[in-house]
């Protein structure tokens, strides 16, 4: 039995990969920040007490910012895999918090690698990168476009890209940098764009809010199912040899096109419902992102299996859910509580 170490286990891309390690048969360990509220509840539906013969996904507490918590775990556990996905991930907050960003971002990756150096292991090593780092070099991004990271965010992951590339050439690891695309889905969290449109539609709908403030609608962002994503994760580990891969679906969309598509599937007018606020306008913005993951495509044999259309309505329904609606029921709603001019009938 394969043994992996996830850090972010509780993360959105976390929990899908939990999800696709356990359905391979790996023992799956996962790295979690001590909290005094319940942190996990992505991964609740995998877990099982540890003191069952059946439990293959236990946990241990730790954070980035501890290398000797970090380096005790590998040591103890040895894995064959380690998958980093813990980060300050939020590009908006990396303004307000660029000293700890950094911190975990950047130094995290490296606390990892000389954790790793010295356990003096066989371990292959994955570390999220991010299409934040080509910023504003022009589309479609491949992995020989030049990096202009424009976020703390960004220029934190570009370190740990960079040292992920050094450790992979000065000492012989098996790493590799995945430089995913915008990728989504029914766990992203509450505060990211899409999630928030998504959520908003529902909350609308249930009559809990009337307006949902956005920032830059213009932006453009190669947008694709985080599940399909996180297998692209595994494969990379599997190949013969380390590399670093672009990962993405190769189409590009703005925030007002995602407002329109998901708007619509209620039979709404976006417009009306959204509210542009400056606040959420970030000092340096990246105005546009698309991937080319021919590369991926040759090498490792993957692609999306989620189309864009289908990504923005399994993330309505999840949200509509959540509010005990599902999609024949919030059209009716919202024919029954909007009125004509702001409904768009299908």
């Amino acid at each position: 039995m394969k043994k992996a170490l996830i850090t972010g286990i509780t993360g959105q891309d976390g929990s899908h990969l939990a999800d696709l390690l356990l359905s391979k048969g790996y023992e799956v360990h996962g790295i979690i920040r001590r909290a005094s509220t319940f942190n996990t509840s992505r991964i609740d539906h995998l877990y099982r007490d540890p003191h069952e013969d059946d439990a293959r996904m236990l946990l241990h507490y730790g954070d980035l910012t501890d290398g000797s918590q970090i380096a005790r775990v590998i040591r103890t556990l040895e894995p064959d895999e380690i998958y980093n996905l813990g980060a300050q991930s939020h590009v908006g907050v990396s303004f307000h918090q660029p000293e700890y960003t950094g911190d975990v971002d950047s130094l995290g990756v490296v606390r990892l690698l000389e954790a790793i150096r010295d356990a003096k292991i066989d371990v292959r090593f994955y570390q999220a990168g991010t299409s934040e780092m080509f910023g504003d070099s022009p589309p479609p991004q491949s992995e020989t476009t030049p990096f202009r990271p424009r976020s703390p965010y960004a220029a934190s992951k570009l370190y740990a890209h960079w040292m992920v590339a050094n450790y992979r050439e000065a000492y012989g690891i098996f790493a590799v940098n995945g430089i995913l695309f915008n990728h989504e889905g029914e766990r992203r969290g509450e505060t990211f764009a899409t999630r928030k449109i998504t959520r908003g539609i529902a909350h609308i709908l249930a009559g809990e809010q009337d307006r949902l403030y956005m920032g830059n609608l213009d932006a453009k962002r190669d947008w694709g199912y985080a599940a399909d994503y996180v297998r692209a994760m595994w494969m990379m580990l599997q190949a013969d040899e380390p590399d670093d891969y672009v990962i993405g679906t190769g189409e590009s969309r703005s925030v007002r096109e995602f407002c329109e598509l998901a708007f619509g599937l209620v039979n709404l007018d976006w417009e009306p419902f959204v509210v542009v606020d400056p606040a959420y306008f970030r000092p340096t913005e990246v105005e546009a992102l698309q991937a080319d993951p021919a590369k991926a495509r040759q090498k490792l044999g993957w692609k999306p299996e989620t189309s864009f259309t289908e990504l923005v309505e399994l993330m309505v329904i999840h949200d509509l859910e959540e509010v005990g609606l599902d999609l024949d029921s919030a059209r009716s709603t919202a024919r029954e509580r909007f009125p004509a001019e702001v409904r768009r009938e299908a």
